[in-house]
């Protein structure tokens, strides 16, 4: 269906002010005009009352003449005017004045100019800090953050291994994500970033493919996995270990870049997923293969920079993928993880965020020593990030903290000095990920505790948090939530129900018809056998076995007499149990009975008792 239309009240309420402003100002010309004519008129006449007049028409050109160059409404004139002296007929000046009264805080022009001055001067100004939204992601910590160019749709995907999706004009104040996927199953998210044209997004996961999704996370694409058997990669068509990071073209809309524990850069093309377009392999000093930990074009996408874990920053051509175009083999200590590169907007400068606890600045075209350095900044996660603010003069990024041990920051350093300019306490947790975005002017952070934070200025800040502070948050309906909705007509109630003959015979019938119910026995087994049960006369192995060996057709009612059956050939031909006692016991020993008289005609065996 058709989407609800969104106004932006600032920008109406702006509009209707530069409006009534300039009528104000052609009418305060034209009745300048006006007075001028008047004044000269009363003048020339020789009545004292007409000069008095002609002198208070003056003064109230004198004011209006001081007052021209400035864009008033309405009631602004009478505080003019009060800070000048008594005011003479404000209450009639103030009547012919139209338009809606000025908005408590509104500066002249005068004003605005002065502060923009200030701004120059202190860059501290320029900071959008003065509010805050909390977006709740989950609880484990947010490692990517990532905006659509045009600001309306803000990505985050943490080690839940969860993505969430937020839409500034679609959400209230109560600040809920409109979706929520797990693009890569158990895989935690490292980077996330929506391309140049807003249309698809990039996620770069633990695994070894990334993926590619559309704005509402269906997924597009997903990169091959190379052979992990192959020694040299340039000869696989994919990544064959963990992804570390990755990003969009900034001109080319089809390609990304992404880079992996197998020590290869690769580029792709969205189009092909069958392999990669191009391969980059960093190496160290001694030739041997390095890490590449994080990985970033240049502004204009002629350059590909990536920083490894021997500490070096390694900086190629596009279109050379061999040698590379610049690198600083001791940028970070070697060993640890360095967790950003970034351009800035006028492409001559690179930030690096080190896992030495140390943010840098530097020329590309002298790489050999960094323009300046900033030490002390703990960072605890492999994809801290660093970024510049919009007008190119700070450098932004935040700082880890253990459990317990405070709060994490976003520090503000100066470009040219590398001064402190701020620092921001975000929350009791780590600071993961920090967004400046040029359009909205707005600052994203990522934090270690499962929160988005969105700093801005009501002022100085255009959309994005500000159209959802302002929408009140919708009533839930209880009823449907507490109880579920029954249809119940009263006549189907056993209560109302009309009692009706119940017949027992229909019941019996079906119950002899039941073999469970009525205690059927079971028939004979005909054939072969089926279900377990062996068929008495079938063709099989087992059923005659049971037909000829095992059915006994002896009477054994009588066990003394079937067993003395043995006897007598168990004494004259021994195999089972005299050898067992033939070294033991040579001689039987039996117990000695008396005769009796009707024993004498019974054998000798009968005699004996065991």
């Amino acid at each position: 269906g058709k989407k609800a239309r969104t106004f932006d009240l600032e920008a109406m309420f702006e509009q209707t002010r530069r409006t009534a402003v300039e009528r104000s100002r052609k009418i305060l010309e034209a009745r300048e005009r006006e007075s001028k004519d008047q004044a000269k008129k009363e003048f020339r006449g020789p009545c004292m009352d007409s000069s008095a007049s002609a002198s208070s028409a003056a003064g109230t050109v004198s004011t209006l003449t001081q007052s021209s160059d400035e864009e008033l409404i309405g009631p602004s004139m009478q505080s003019q005017t009060s800070g000048q002296g008594p005011a003479e007929g404000t209450d009639d000046e103030d009547a012919e004045f139209i338009g809606p009264p000025l908005p408590p805080g509104f500066k002249d022009s005068d004003d605005d100019n002065d502060d923009t001055e200030e701004e120059d001067n202190n860059p501290v100004k320029k900071i959008p800090d003065s509010h805050e939204i909390t977006l709740q992601h989950g609880t484990k910590t947010v490692s990517a953050l990532g905006l659509d160019p045009s600001g309306a749709r803000l990505i985050t995907g943490g080690y839940d291994y969860d993505v969430k999706f937020w839409d500034f004009a679609g959400m209230d104040a109560s600040l809920q994500a409109f979706r929520s996927l797990q693009p890569c199953e158990c895989h935690q998210i490292k980077s996330l970033q929506y391309s140049s044209t807003g249309d698809v997004i990039l996620v770069v996961s633990g695994n070894s493919q990334a993926k590619v999704l559309d704005r509402d996370g269906f997924p597009v694409m997903e990169c091959i996995k190379g052979d992990q058997y192959i020694v040299d990669m340039t000869n696989t068509k994919g990544h064959t270990a963990m992804l570390n990071s990755g990003c969009w073209h900034p001109k080319i809309k089809e390609e990304f870049l992404t880079c992996s524990n197998d020590g290869t850069v690769r580029t792709w093309d969205v189009n092909n997923e069958k392999k990669h377009k191009s391969i980059f392999k960093p190496r160290s000093v001694q030739g041997k293969r390095v890490v590449p930990t994080t990985c970033t074009y240049s502004r204009d996408g002629k350059l590909i920079a990536a920083g490894c874990q021997d500490g070096s920053i390694q900086i190629w051509d596009r279109n050379m993928n061999v040698h590379t175009k610049f690198h600083c083999r001791q940028a970070h200590a070697p060993g640890t993880d360095t967790s950003c590169l970034t351009f800035s907007y006028d492409g001559t400068a690179l930030a690096s965020r080190g896992g030495d606890d140390t943010l840098k600045l530097w020329d590309i075209r002298q790489f050999k020593k960094p323009l300046n350095s900033a030490e002390m900044l703990p960072s605890f996660f492999p994809m801290t990030d660093c970024c510049f603010s919009p007008d190119d003069k700070i450098l932004v990024t935040g700082t880890s903290v253990k459990k317990g041990g405070g709060s994490g920051k976003l520090f503000f350093f100066c470009r040219d000095t590398f001064q402190k300019l701020y620092e921001i306490e975000v929350t009791d947790a780590s600071v993961v990920r920090c967004l400046w975005h040029p359009k909205l002017n707005q600052i994203m952070v990522g934090t270690g505790n499962g929160l988005a934070k969105v700093y801005y200025d009501p002022i100085k800040s255009q959309r994005g948090a500000k159209l959802c502070v302002v929408k009140t948050k919708r009533k839930e309906r209880h009823a449907e939530t507490l109880t579920q909705d029954y249809i119940i007509t009263p006549h189907a109630l056993p209560m109302f129900r009309e009692p009706r003959q119940r017949s027992t015979r229909k019941q019996l019938e079906k119950d002899r018809l039941d073999p469970m119910k009525s205690h059927k026995p079971e028939p004979p087994v005909a054939g072969p056998g089926r279900g377990g049960r062996v068929g008495t006369h079938g063709g099989t192995l087992s059923s005659y076995i049971v037909k000829n060996i095992a059915l006994d057709k002896t009477d054994d009612s009588n066990p003394r007499e079937a067993i003395l059956r043995h006897a007598k050939e168990a004494e004259e031909n021994p195999y089972w149990v005299a050898p067992a006692y033939a070294k033991t016991q040579p001689k039987t020993v039996f117990a000695e009975v008396e005769p009796e008289d009707d024993e004498t005609d019974k054998p000798e065996w009968k005699k004996r008792k065991i």
